[in-house]
């Protein structure tokens, strides 16, 4: 609910819904109790998210987006030491950032509009190919009614061995840019894969020629 009325911050929502929402809840607790219950709920709110997600035309989408992002825990040498998250989260290196942190990193499946299918925290050090495998392991209903799902991800995700395995599963799989690497796919399939790509890439269109020169001449140093 927070989200849909447009809050992004805990304090706020809470502080909204104190104000505002009480004929809705007559009970409203402090963000300390709210953190509690939210994280006792954990297993309930994913629960009721699938449920929700699986009810929308979105949930039978035959393409899905991966990738992971790192969740930094902390930098300094004591903080490691004395955080009760020492021995899960672990040191590892995120490639697109090239630079080493300490923590996790969320392995999110999404669909191309940006409804996530499932998700998974890992160490830092966790490789993204055996964890994605994990999931579809654990989640065999994903794929068991999803012949010829398209996997979309960053090429340096892939190996030969991993899309054998994903083949086994009957999905198919590409790397971005989608335009440039999928010559194996009829063009039925890549041409609107092609254009969501571009779409991810470039939300507001492509600049033309003329704004991309001008924009060009503005950002040339001075002399």
């Amino acid at each position: 609910m927070a989200v849909m009325v447009g809050f992004v911050s805990k304090r706020r929502w809470i502080r909204y819904a104190h104000s505002k929402l009480q004929h809705l809840f007559p009970y409203s607790p402090g963000q300390s109790g709210y953190n509690r219950r939210q994280r006792k709920a954990a297993d309930l709110i994913a629960r009721v998210n699938r449920q929700l997600a699986t009810d929308t035309s979105l949930w039978t989408d035959n393409v899905w987006v991966v990738d992971s992002t790192p969740i930094e825990s902390g930098r300094s040498h004591e903080t490691v030491k004395r955080s009760d998250l020492a021995g899960w989260v672990a040191y590892g290196c995120y490639a697109s950032h090239s630079r080493f942190f300490w923590g996790l990193q969320l392995h999110l499946v999404c669909i191309l509009h940006g409804l996530p299918v499932t998700f998974v925290f890992t160490g830092a050090n966790a490789d993204g190919r055996t964890t994605l495998l994990d999931i579809l392991d654990t989640e065999t209903n994903l794929v068991a009614a999803r012949p010829g799902q398209i996997l979309i991800g960053e090429k340096n995700s892939y190996g030969a061995a991993f899309e054998r395995e994903l083949a086994e599963l009957e999905i198919g799989t590409t790397t971005t840019p989608v335009s440039s690497s999928c010559a194996r796919w009829p063009p039925t399939t890549t041409e609107p894969l092609a254009l969501a790509d571009e779409d991810i890439r470039h939300p507001g269109g492509r600049p033309c020629r003329a704004e991309a020169g001008r924009g060009q001449e503005r950002r040339r140093p001075g002399p």
